[in-house]
Formats: structure tokens, C-alpha cells, sequence
């Protein structure tokens, strides 16, 4: 059994993952390098699968290079960009590859992107996706044709927003993805810590499936900002802005409150999902700082 999934299954046990963005270009070179550093410090590396619609290496394949270098990978993938065909071949081929934790998403808008005249398919969305893999699992493909030659054996996850405005709303999407079979969940970037403790303490109370908050590492105030303003519902509020902005160097400021976020969300959930756009080399020293030693 994967790293990933034994840590997921054992009760107890916190969940460290990371998120590395595939290239957008046939060279790898960055890619690896930074989940490199990641080896020994988290359980795996989530591959983003064309987040915010911008064009990037095929997650699969980025995972299955990531597989290469002893790197386990939660590869993402998206509804937006393939029909129901296409999406249960990627999963077949992912089985057959290796690659078994898989993140279902439904996908960002393509007008956000850099192809915004591209076609969106959405024949699926996140819930319908984990219920093919649980059908995949079982033998049979969505329409419940036999697949001849062999079940697969995937490990599928779905993201969260514990900061979702509506609870009763969150509460029914959340309680969906778990009738689906989703055996993991990583949330979206924390700031209100106060609603992750509500989302933990009334929705997800009693849930054997792991809860990985998570948490964003903000290189400056003009990060913090530029965040605040372009990702929906994201509130970065003034006393991190704030600390930022006044600090000597605030890329260390935001290592500390990355470190900081990370021991309060220990307190409330059963691990994190850490990223650092582009500076994913930082994330031992954050881990280091909250205290978590490395895994082996």
C-alpha cells in the first residue's frame, strides 16, 4: 500500500501534502527539482490538472515523471477539458501507470485562463467523477459495462471550501463527495481559521477520511493583495497584509505565518496541503518551523 494511502487509512496519523505545478513547456527540469525537496517531508505532491484554465503539462504524465524520481503523486485532474470517454481513459491509463491517488475536480472557468475562447466540456463534475472511480473500482465502467480486462484500483480525493458562505450548501456538497467515495479531502487556502474549527466541529465531526487544510505560502503584502482580489472566496485579512507589509523581510514573515497556520491547523484537522507557488523549496523550512519532523 502507498505512503499516501496508509497514512489517509491509519487513524491518528497527519497528512502532509504539497502542490507543484507541472511545466508549461515539454522540460521538467524545475518540476522535479522542487518536488525533490518535498522527499521525506510530505506523504505526496499533488499535480495540478490546467488550474485556473492555464495551459500546463498533462498531469498524468507530470505524475508518472514525478513516480519515476521515487516521488508518490495525487495527480489532479479536471472535468472541464474532457468528456466522460476521455476522463475514464485517463483513469484506466493512470491505474495501469501507477499513478492511483487521484484528486477529482470539477475545474476552474476557461474565460480565467490563457485560452479563454477554448471549449468547456464539463460532462462531468467533481461528485459524478469519484462515482466513476468507485464503478472503475468495482469492475465496471459509468455506464456499468463489465471492464474486461480488469478492475482498477484508484484512491480517490475531492477538494473542500470550509469557508463556503453557505454551511447548509457546504454541508450537502461535502456529504455528496462522501457518498461518492471520496477517501480524502484538501481544502481550499485557509485565512478563517475560525470556520475551519465550524466546518470540522458540525459537518465533518466523526468522518474517518482525512480533512488537509489548506495552507498558502504569501511571499509579500502585494501577494496577500493580488489574492485577495482575483481568487473567489479568499479573504486575506489586514493583520497578515499588515505583518507583511511591515516586515524587514517578508518572505520570512510569510514562512513564519505559514508555520503558524500549520500548528493551528494541526489543532483541528488530521493534516495540511501546503503550497508555494513557485517556491516549493521553502516548504521543509515551514514544516520545520511548526514543528512537524520529517517523515522518515
Amino acid at each position: 500500500m502507498s505512503l499516501f494511502r496508509t497514512a489517509c487509512l491509519t487513524p491518528g496519523t497527519f497528512v502532509i501534502t504539497a502542490e507543484v505545478a507541472p511545466p508549461k513547456g515539454a522540460d521538467p527540469t524545475h518540476m522535479i527539482e522542487m518536488a525533490k525537496c518535498l522527499k521525506g517531508r510530505v506523504h505526496a505532491v499533488n499535480i495540478t490538472d490546467g488550474s485556473r484554465a492555464v495551459l500546463g503539462m498533462s498531469s498524468l504524465a507530470a505524475s508518472v515523471i514525478l513516480k519515476s524520481y521515487g516521488i508518490e503523486p495525487i495527480c489532479q485532474m479536471s472535468c472541464r477539458d474532457r468528456n466522460q470517454i476521455g476522463l475514464q481513459a485517463d483513469l484506466l491509463g493512470a491505474d495501469a501507470l501507477g499513478v492511483r491517488n487521484i484528486l477529482a475536480l470539477t475545474g476552474d472557468p476557461v474565460k480565467a485562463g490563457d485560452h479563454p475562447k477554448a471549449k468547456s466540456v464539463f460532462d462531468f463534475e467533481s461528485v459524478r467523477l469519484l462515482q466513476a472511480i468507485q464503478k472503475l473500482n468495482q469492475g465496471t465502467d459509468w455506464n456499468d459495462k463489465s471492464l474486461s480486462d480488469g478492475a482498477t484500483d484508484l484512491f480517490g480525493g475531492a477538494a473542500v471550501d470550509p469557508q463556503c458562505p453557505s454551511l447548509s450548501g457546504l454541508k450537502s456538497r461535502f456529504e455528496r463527495k462522501l457518498n461518492a467515495g471520496a477517501q480524502f479531502f484538501q481544502s481550499q487556502l485557509i485565512t478563517d481559521f475560525d470556520r475551519l474549527e465550524t466546518f470540522m466541529t458540525e459537518i465533518a465531526a466523526g468522518i474517518h477520511q482525512p480533512v488537509l487544510a489548506g495552507i498558502f505560502l504569501l511571499k509579500s503584502a502585494k501577494n496577500a493583495r493580488f489574492i485577495n482580489k482575483y481568487v473567489p472566496g479568499v479573504d486575506i485579512p489586514n493583520i497578515i497584509i499588515n505583518r507583511l507589509e511591515q516586515a524587514e523581510h517578508p518572505l520570512e514573515e510569510g514562512i513564519k505565518i505559514a508555520a503558524e497556520q500549520v500548528q493551528i491547523a494541526a489543532q483541528l484537522c488530521r493534516g495540511v496541503h501546503l503550497m508555494a507557488v513557485k517556491r516549493e523549496d521553502l516548504i521543509p523550512k515551514i514544516l520545520d518551523l511548526s514543528g512537524i519532523l520529517p517523515l522518515f
